[in-house]
């Protein structure tokens, strides 16, 4: 019969039910709690982004805007991707894919571009960024120079942060156009036209910092400057924070602007 010996330590006291863990369970028990607190971490961080990119999106202002839409030169339509602008009688041979500068609704942008569509006969693409912010936008320029099959030649360009984003898609297309913008990647050794259009009085892309990126651009990049133009004056969505006070009025940067983009547009080979 048994004398229960099992049940007690060498000492004679009983023995410890409750084994020390392996060393190797520790580290992965400690290893999963980290790796746990890290998922928990990224998640928390990714819906902190989708939602700060959802709040103080600056909207298109609704006179403006109306006006584009009643206004029998241009054809309007507002897809799920992007908003289009059309000469009312066709797509022209020139397009311009207009990426959005960062949490600026796209329709912000069809007042400026309205001379240049019907002045200057381009269609103009203004993207709607994922998150509203160009550089977690991934889709090749195609996503939306497919949306308008009969245009030949494609300008890609950009109001500030779009105009950064612009800059990495200047690889597909036949010309590049910075609104407000430069470039963040080295493009000097391209041969493709490209025009900067800055604002005299841009608080945010200034044109001091415009021209500190110049060396970035081919060297007969045509670099313009609008007077009295401010950053928000690319659009028509109200002040911006943190810009200077602008002097020009909405139809005088409409004429500015396709005045501008005439020569590029009709440099165009088709």
């Amino acid at each position: 019969m048994s004398s229960g010996s099992s049940d007690r330590a060498a000492d004679g006291s009983p023995a410890s039910s409750d084994a020390a863990p392996h060393p190797r369970r520790r580290w992965r028990r400690v290893l999963a709690w980290v790796l746990g607190s890290i998922g928990v971490l990224f998640l928390l961080a990714v819906g902190g982004l989708v939602v700060w990119s959802q709040v103080g999106v600056m909207q298109a202002e609704a006179g403006p805007l109306a006006d584009v839409q009643n206004d029998p030169g241009i054809r309007f339509t507002d897809t799920s991707t992007a908003v289009i602008l059309e000469p009312s009688g066709g797509a022209g041979e020139v397009g311009l894919v207009y990426i959005p500068g960062a949490k600026v609704e796209a329709a912000a942008y069809a007042a400026t571009m309205t001379d240049v569509v019907a002045e200057d006969g381009v269609t103009v693409v203004i993207t709607k960024p994922w998150l509203n912010l160009a550089f977690f936008d991934l889709r090749p320029l195609s996503s939306f120079t497919d949306l308008v099959p009969g245009v030949q030649e494609w300008i890609v360009g950009g109001h500030s942060l779009g105009g950064v984003r612009a800059c990495q898609l200047a690889g597909d297309a036949d010309a590049l156009a910075l609104f407000a913008s430069y470039c963040a990647g080295d493009i000097s050794d391209s041969d493709l036209p490209v025009i900067s259009i800055a604002g005299s009085e841009d608080g945010l892309s200034t044109p001091e910092k415009i021209a500190e990126a110049r060396p970035l651009l081919p060297d007969d990049a045509v670099m313009t400057e609008i007077e009295g133009a401010n950053h928000a004056a690319f659009g028509a969505y109200g002040p911006q924070a943190g810009d200077n006070e602008g002097s020009i009025t909405l139809p005088e940067m409409r004429a500015e602007l396709a005045g501008l983009l005439a020569p590029l547009v009709a440099a165009l080979p088709r």
